[in-house]
């Protein structure tokens, strides 16, 4: 009888299992609501990958722009239809149960669209000036996070050394780059030997609100560099703002208002740097104790409708403590490879203070004309000591790959050590008077300036290396040999290397320039032309050197067209004289003596470049191309060693440089800019007529890519990705090493850093209730730098084995693959 209700039972629950089920499902859905529809924009056109979404449930567009939402019935429900590049819709509904409602949205277009930001920036095109927008800076994964990291995705622009701020320029150095921050040229310290000691940029990226940039070919007004102009303009806050800043690697702040019925707006900024992170990434293990400091304000006081006063004021103080330990540096190759093992003694404490301070007043005389007096002062106290005993082997690693030991070392013997002790003081003030005045009348401008500068340097340089073999003093290089061990060596032991000297010089400059610039039409062709001259006078003198006077005249011009064609094209043509007078560092020699005499390098520059804007996937894009050709005379070589530039003081080369840059930038995801870019470099010196050699920074290829994206399905969730590739340069030798002689260059550098952060709010996203509102931007996220963890040099550690009387070049590497978390809120 059981088995036979059993039987019976399981008929049943087969035969109304499927109602049953239909039962559930119809009542589910009673308590649920459809609406279906199509997105499109305001040309009727369907919107591929469009988020219709209700609290965190949601839905993608098809490529018809269909969409199928379920929500829930007789209930009040937001439903927010958003796409990065249309504007964000909101709809509320309350439908009945079981209830499909036919739903037809349509998003207008985001009023920040690149085309308007095309037909914005003509005039700086025609300049050949690179705008950034300053929202992108901090967005950027980068060691070292400042405007100076999207420069160096641009071709044309260099660095192989992550930690350095410092970039070099079309086969320029690092001391040929302007900079300029509201009009007023800043420097870097004189001292800095390693990319770890720099700690911060004196631009602060959290003050900025505009960004220029040219590569070559820039305009007379601007000052006497060979290389490039990086001018900066701060904001002039309207309202409270502030920002937050923090990560494994520091922290910033900033805050700015107004004050006295809005007369006086004020903005102040702090920056906390720590390099640890980087530095303990590398293959040597220290106690590294670092401490960068920066404390900047800027101040705008409009007096009346006339006249207003500017104020700009920067406090950096930058502490390096680092004792090392250990390294241990393979090299070498497959058939013999080798290892380098270190054991460190001492320590070295370097201290850089920089103090500056600028007062600019701005008077409009009447409608067409403008007046400006400007009196700045820059203080640069900077201390260098040091004394780290290195005791090194150098050691045979076992490459047999059956072996248990593969890759550890088989053999080590003792081959010496070296001592390097520094007690270097450098005092520098720079400060200058200068007045500038503006006329312009309809679309014609006449610019006049005229400027009076003076230096004051005190240098204090004693350091030494003592390089011990086996117990044997290394003599230096180019020393007169014996006849040993046959005959006894009977001269005086001395240093390997030694610099011993104290300088004290004053350099007076006066500067004036004048240019002319308009804008009209050829035809029905548009055209941009300015041109202009520069003088600079300066006068070299300081205790026990010769005074020296000289003078020099420059000048450039700009030329552009945008013809009336249907292709959106614009040509320019720029170039001049570009002539460098020596700074102080230019003045001394690897020695630390100071050559007065040392005249102004010089160089004749020629720039031909296109813009051209199109569509593609009905998205806009633009492709830059530039090629440039400069021709040096008069030219002062000198050695790289990281980011330290070692002059010979003297103008006994003649040099070139020639090359193709090409950047495409756009939208290739929607909404989103990003850019390719490519140079082609060959940059050659001939020094006492030897024949042309490659300079210290021959980049023959520069690859770089700044790609932004975003999750479709998530678009708050935004990717950031920073490549770089260049090839080699020469470099790695010993200080003392003929050029000629050693060409070798180094590896090529390659690195990938990622960023990936979640957006909670920003400008297009904000918040009209709930704790959210009080933000401007919020976001958290976190970046990978070296994603790939390459090992890429910057210079080499040379030691000698006593038996072969052979030098090995270790390479230094810079940083490992590093794991930052990084913080931003705006109020």
């Amino acid at each position: 009888m059981q088995l036979f209700l059993e039987k019976n039972n399981t008929k049943l629950l087969k035969k109304f299992l499927p109602l049953l089920l239909f039962l559930v499902i119809s009542f589910l859905n009673a308590q649920n609501a459809t609406i279906k529809g199509v997105v499109k924009n305001t040309y009727k056109k369907p919107i591929e990958g469009a988020t219709v979404s209700y609290l965190n449930n949601g839905v993608t567009t098809n490529n018809k722009g269909e969409f199928v939402l379920i929500i829930p019935a007789n209930k009040e429900i937001s439903v927010l239809i958003n796409h990065i590049s249309y504007k964000t819709l909101e709809k509320k509904f309350n439908l009945p149960s079981n209830k499909t409602f036919r739903y037809y949205p349509i998003l207008e277009i985001k009023i920040e669209e690149i085309d308007e930001v095309l037909v914005k920036d003509r005039k700086k095109n025609a300049e050949g000036i690179f705008t950034v927008k300053p929202e992108d800076i901090t967005k950027i994964p980068s060691a070292n996070n400042g405007v100076e990291n999207i420069l160096m995705t641009l071709a044309g622009v260099n660095n192989n050394n992550e930690l350095s701020t410092q970039y070099n320029v079309r086969g320029g150095n690092f001391d040929e780059n302007l900079v300029y921050v509201n009009g007023i040229e800043v420097y870097r310290p004189f001292l800095v030997r390693s990319g770890q000691q720099e700690g911060l940029s004196f631009v602060n990226s959290d003050l900025i609100q505009n960004i220029q940039f040219s590569a070559g070919g820039f305009q007379a007004k601007y000052g006497d560099k060979m290389s490039s102009v990086l001018d900066i303009t701060y904001k002039t806050p309207k309202k409270f703002e502030a920002d937050f800043n923090a990560s494994l690697l520091g922290a910033s702040a900033s805050i700015g208002g107004t004050l006295l019925n809005n007369k006086l707006s004020a903005l102040l900024g702090i920056r906390y740097r720590d390099n640890s992170l980087f530095v303990n990434s590398k293959n040597v293990e220290t106690n590294y104790n670092p401490s960068f400091i920066d404390v900047q304000n800027f101040l705008s006081y409009q007096v009346n409708s006339k006249f207003k006063i500017d104020f700009l004021g920067n406090i950096a103080i930058n502490n390096y403590n680092y004792i090392p330990s250990t390294r241990r540096t393979k090299f070498g190759t497959l058939s013999n490879p080798l290892e380098l093992i270190v054991y460190y003694e001492g320590q070295e404490k370097d201290k850089f203070k920089t103090l500056f301070g600028a007062l600019k007043g701005n008077y409009q005389v009447y409608k067409n004309l403008t007046i400006s007096l400007t009196t700045t002062a820059y203080s640069s106290i900077e201390e260098e000591y040091y004394d780290i005993l290195a005791s090194y082997n150098l050691g045979v690693v076992n490459n047999d790959f059956s072996s248990n030991n593969f890759g550890e070392v088989e053999f080590s013997e003792n081959i010496g050590s070296q001592l390097n002790h520094a007690r270097n003081d450098l005092d520098a003030l720079v400060y200058n008077s200068e007045i500038k005045t503006t006329y312009k009348k309809n679309k014609l401008q006449l610019d006049f300036g005229i400027k009076f500068q003076q230096e004051d340097i005190k240098d204090r340089i004693k350091e030494w290396e003592v390089i011990d073999s086996l117990g044997f003093n290394v003599r230096p290089p180019h020393h007169n040999t014996n006849n040993q061990p046959y005959e006894p060596f009977t001269g005086e032991i001395t240093p390997y290397q030694h610099i011993n000297s104290q300088n004290h010089i004053k350099i007076d400059r006066l500067v004036w320039f004048a240019q002319l610039g308009n804008i009209s039409n050829w035809k029905n062709h548009k055209i941009w032309y300015n041109f202009g001259i520069r003088s600079h006078n300066w006068n070299v003198n300081g205790s026990d050197i010769e005074t020296a006077n000289q003078i020099i005249y420059s000048l450039r011009g700009q030329f552009a067209i945008q013809p009336n064609w249907k292709k959106d094209m614009l040509f320019r043509i720029s170039g001049g004289m570009y002539n460098q007078p020596p700074f102080y560092k230019e003045l001394r020699d690897a020695e630390g003596i100071i050559h007065p005499k040392v005249d102004a390098q010089k160089s004749l520059q020629l720039v031909l470049g296109n813009d051209l804007s199109f569509k593609l996937w009905n998205r806009p894009f633009k492709l830059v191309s530039e090629i440039y050709f400069k021709s040096l005379t008069n030219v002062n070589t000198y050695t790289v060693d990281n980011v330290r530039i070692r002059y010979s003081a003297t103008n006994n080369a003649k040099a070139y440089a020639t090359g193709i840059d090409i950047r495409l930038n756009g939208e290739f995801v929607p909404g989103t800019e990003s850019w390719v870019s490519i140079g082609l470099l060959k940059t050659e010196e001939n020094s006492n007529n030897l024949g042309y050699i490659s300079r210290p920074t021959d980049q023959r290829f520069k690859f770089g890519m700044l790609f932004q994206d975003y999750v479709p399905n998530i678009p708050n969730i935004k990717m950031y990705l920073n490549l770089v590739y260049n090839t080699g340069v020469p470099g790695g030798s010993p200080s003392y090493a003929n050029a000629y002689n050693y060409q070798n260059r180094l590896n090529d550098y390659k690195r990938a850093d990622i960023g990936i952060s979640y957006v909670f709010i920003d400008a297009k996203n904000q918040y009209n209730t709930g704790w959210l509102k009080s933000f401007k931007e919020l976001s958290v996220g976190f970046e990978i730098f070296n994603m790939f963890d390459v090992q890429n040099s910057i210079t080499n550690t040379w030691v000698r084995d006593a038996y072969s009387k052979q030098f090995y070049g270790i390479p230094n590497y810079m940083t490992q693959r590093v794991l930052n978390l990084k913080f931003n809120v705006k109020f």
